[in-house]
């Protein structure tokens, strides 16, 4: 199985596919009921109109994760938020989605560390604590990636993993 991940405004396939999985994206999302992801009616917003937004930002990286050349997730990278108390990181990852029929294959995993090498500096990671699927995935490859060497917090109901990336820090060569 080769994986490997491309920027997705490059081709308008991709977009395509990517809105083609957007509702299940937000279906996967809708059980955790944080309230962040309401009916998008209900805010006066239509998926198209968000996936445009994504489109639309060029400090986002827009990525498609493909198994074969085929697109089977995506993921969005964009540039770190400063905190209190701390300075902000290189990159966030904003988003990111593996489509149901390819899960538990290692494509995910594998896609993480080819992001994490391209995209090398610091990073910040973050999940909603009631989603314990996502929580476990990203402990896992984090914890992976990084050898183990990563921080963590746990507040106001979220997860976040801050670390450093980059080839010569990947524990998967």
């Amino acid at each position: 199985m080769t994986v490997s991940v491309r920027d997705a405004r490059t081709s308008p396939g991709d977009r395509r596919w990517i809105e083609g999985v957007y509702r299940e994206y937000l279906d996967d999302l809708a059980p955790l009921n944080t309230g962040i992801f309401p009916v998008l009616g209900e805010i006066g917003h239509r998926e198209p109109d968000l996936l445009a937004r994504w489109f639309a930002d060029s400090s986002a990286r827009i990525l498609t994760i493909c198994k074969s050349a085929l697109p089977v997730g995506f993921a969005m990278i964009v540039p770190g938020r400063a905190a209190p108390g701390r300075p902000a990181a290189d990159h966030h990852m904003a988003e990111f989605f593996v489509a149901r029929a390819h899960r538990r294959l290692g494509i995910g995993r594998t896609a993480v560390a080819l992001i994490l090498d391209r995209f090398a500096g610091t990073w910040e990671v973050q999940e909603y604590l009631r989603n314990a699927g996502a929580v476990g995935f990203w402990r896992r490859v984090i914890g992976e990636y990084t050898g183990g060497d990563y921080e963590e917090r746990v507040a106001n109901g979220e997860v976040r993993q801050t670390f450093s990336s980059g080839p010569a820090r990947s524990r998967r060569r």
